[in-house]
C-alpha cells in the first residue's frame, strides 16, 4: 500500500447506520464497503462472504497474490489470534479454529520454518487454548502453540511516536519472529466499543492495566507505532452484537460469514466497524491511527477486492 495514503486528507463520509427500531443494530456486510476496483494490482483489502471460515481464507489470501507475498521460505511467523476467553467457539469470544489452522497451513505451505501462535490470554490461558479449539486445530496444522502468560517472555522495548504509552513489555516472539499476523474476531466491547485488529495487539503486551489507566484507545493506538503486523485478517463469521467482550449470550451472537484481510491495520478497522454498523471515526483508535499515520481510514483511495463464495 502507497504510504502516501496514510496522509492524504480524511474525506467524510456518511453512511447510514441506524436502527431498525430502538436498540438494534443494522450490520451492513461487504457491501457497505466502497474502493478502488484495480484486478490487475495487488489489493489493499479483501473483503469475503458466504463462506465457511477456512475457504473464505484460502480465497482471500489467493486473491491478495498468496501467502508468499507475506511469508518466505525458511522464515518464522508468529500468528496472534483472539484466544483471551475460556469459552467454546460457537460463543464467538475468540478467533474462529478452523480460520486460525488455515492460516497456520498457509504459511507452512509457503515455505515457513515455523509458525508460532499465543495469545496473553484474560482466562487462564491453558484453558483457553483448549476451550476455544485453537490449540488442537493449530497443532493438527503443524503450527506451535507458546505460552502468553508469564512475564518472562516478556521484553521491555521504548514506543517514541507514542503520546500515553511510551514503554512496554512485549512477548518475546513479536520482536524475534520474521513475519507477524494478526488474526482478531470482530466483536462488541464494552470498553473500546469494538475488538478489532489494533485492539487485538493488547495480547501481546504484558500490562494491559496500563491502557485502562492511562488511556485505552490512545494507548492501543499508541502501540501500533511499533507493533506493526505483515498481515491482518479479521474473522467475522461469528459477530458479537451486544455483551463483549465475554458475556455475550445465545441472543447476541449472529452468523455473518465475513471475512477481512489487509496489512494496513487501520484500513482492516475501518472496514470491520462499517460492516458492523459504525463510522470508524467513532472508534477513538482508529481515528488516532489515521491521524498519526499508522494506517488509513479512507476506504475509498484502496483497492478493494470483494468476493461473494455465493456466486
Amino acid at each position: 500500500m502507497d504510504p502516501r495514503d496514510t496522509r492524504r486528507t480524511f474525506l467524510k463520509k456518511s453512511l447510514t447506520y441506524s436502527t431498525v427500531a430502538a436498540g438494534t443494530l443494522v450490520f451492513h456486510g461487504i457491501d457497505a464497503l466502497w474502493g478502488q476496483v484495480s484486478p490487475g494490482t495487488p489489493s489493499d483489502l479483501v473483503a469475503v462472504k458466504n463462506g465457511e471460515p477456512g475457504a473464505m481464507f484460502d480465497a482471500a489470501i489467493a486473491r491478495a497474490g498468496g501467502m508468499g507475498r507475506f511469508v518466505r521460505r525458511g522464515q518464522t511467523v508468529v500468528v496472534k489470534p483472539n484466544i483471551g476467553w475460556n469459552r467454546p467457539p460457537e460463543t464467538g469470544a475468540n478467533t474462529h479454529p478452523e480460520l486460525v489452522k488455515h492460516v497456520v497451513a498457509h504459511c507452512l505451505d509457503a515455505g515457513a520454518k515455523k509458525v508460532y501462535v499465543f495469545d496473553h490470554a484474560v482466562d487462564k490461558g491453558e484453558k483457553c487454548y483448549k476451550k476455544s479449539g485453537i490449540e488442537s486445530a493449530v497443532k493438527s496444522a503443524g503450527g506451535i502453540m507458546v505460552p502468553g502468560g508469564h512475564k518472562k517472555y516478556f521484553q521491555k522495548i521504548d514506543i517514541p511516536q507514542g503520546e500515553k504509552l511510551t514503554s512496554t513489555r512485549v512477548h518475546e516472539l513479536i520482536l524475534e519472529s520474521d513475519v507477524y499476523i494478526n488474526v482478531p474476531v470482530l466483536k462488541h466491547h464494552s470498553s473500546s466499543g469494538l475488538t478489532l485488529a489494533m485492539k487485538n495487539q493488547m495480547g501481546v503486551v504484558w500490562n494491559r492495566g496500563y491502557y485502562h489507566l492511562k488511556g485505552l484507545h490512545r494507548c492501543i493506538a499508541d502501540f501500533c507505532h511499533v507493533g506493526k503486523p505483515d498481515l491482518n485478517v479479521m474473522d467475522a463469521y461469528r459477530i458479537t452484537l451486544r455483551n463483549g467482550p465475554s458475556r455475550a449470550g445465545k441472543d447476541d451472537v449472529v452468523i455473518r460469514k465475513t471475512l477481512l484481510l489487509s496489512s494496513d491495520i487501520v484500513a482492516i478497522d475501518s472496514a470491520a466497524a462499517r460492516i458492523f454498523g459504525k463510522n470508524p471515526e467513532e472508534i477513538n483508535h482508529i481515528l488516532y491511527g489515521h491521524q498519526t499515520g499508522i494506517g488509513t481510514m479512507d476506504l475509498s483511495s484502496l483497492n478493494i477486492q470483494k468476493i461473494n463464495l455465493a456466486g
